[in-house]
């Protein structure tokens, strides 16, 4: 167990080793920090700015506006995508509008909420508007793929309605709930700092990224994009820890249940 552990840890450390020293050939080859910053460049003003205190509390308000909007288009996209799997003149009511903010351009979406809303809200709109749509439907779509055999033993037996929703729907959808929030927390991440560029809200990493931008620091652009990135990793790591605990959780939970039973 522990040479498989050394031995995928040594094979990510080459991986990782691997693209810098690519980077470091396209920069010799570019020749022109403006263009393309040295990743020895990028690191040490990363470092400058993870010693900097204010850095901390940039990416504590970046991950609060991230996170908000990501679980509001989880709750909304779960409740209706249940709904709507369930109800299909429901589902064709709420499609087209679903299917319009997906085809949105994000750039559209952002500047609507400037105008809507106070700047610091912005981020937490754009990510709800392009997350939701990818929760809605993989969870309507999971609710419609639910194994009919077992809908129908379902009311042979007589299960009441809320049993099978538990029992079955819920189980049926959550392999596609998974998906849809990995898939999501990189949507997340990239249309808050998106929105964050436009809309410049106080103590933000987009408001850094904008000002990089205008003042031609790539190497500070490359690090609040490297920390950007970071922070997206983090965040599914942790969902797919929290979801693989649960999930065995669940099943030693009814495991006991049936054992209970049997006895």
């Amino acid at each position: 167990m522990k040479a498989s552990i050394t031995k995928t840890s040594f094979k990510k450390i080459f991986i990782l080793l691997f693209w810098l020293v690519i980077w470091e050939i396209f920069a010799l080859i570019v020749n022109k920090e403006i263009y393309l910053p040295s990743p020895i460049s990028t690191f040490k003003t990363l470092i400058l700015l993870l010693i900097d205190k204010s850095t901390y509390i940039i990416i504590l308000l970046s991950t609060y506006r991230t996170i908000l909007g990501l679980l509001l288009s989880c709750i909304l996209g779960i409740i209706l995508g249940f709904a709507c799997g369930l109800n299909e003149f429901l589902y064709d009511l709420v499609n087209p509008i679903v299917i319009v903010i997906r085809s949105t351009p994000i750039i559209s979406i952002i500047i609507l909420a400037i105008i809507w809303l106070k700047s610091s809200n912005v981020p937490v709109f754009a990510t709800f508007l392009m997350c939701f749509p990818v929760i809605f439907t993989n969870v309507s779509t999971g609710i419609k793929n639910t194994d009919k055999k077992i809908l129908e033993m379902c009311k042979i037996y007589n299960i009441s309605k809320l049993n099978i929703i538990k029992s079955v729907y819920f189980h049926s959808v959550l392999p596609y709930i998974y998906s849809a929030i990995i898939s999501s927390i990189g949507i997340a991440w990239k249309a808050s700092s998106a929105a964050e560029v436009l809309s410049v809200p106080k103590y933000s990493i987009g408001k850094y990224l904008f000002y990089a931008k205008t003042s031609l620091e790539p190497t500070s652009l490359f690090s609040w994009t490297i920390i950007i990135v970071t922070l997206s990793y983090i965040f599914e790591i942790i969902f797919k820890r929290v979801f693989k605990g649960e999930r065995k959780g669940s099943c030693n939970r009814r495991n006991g249940h049936n054992y209970d039973k049997a006895k």
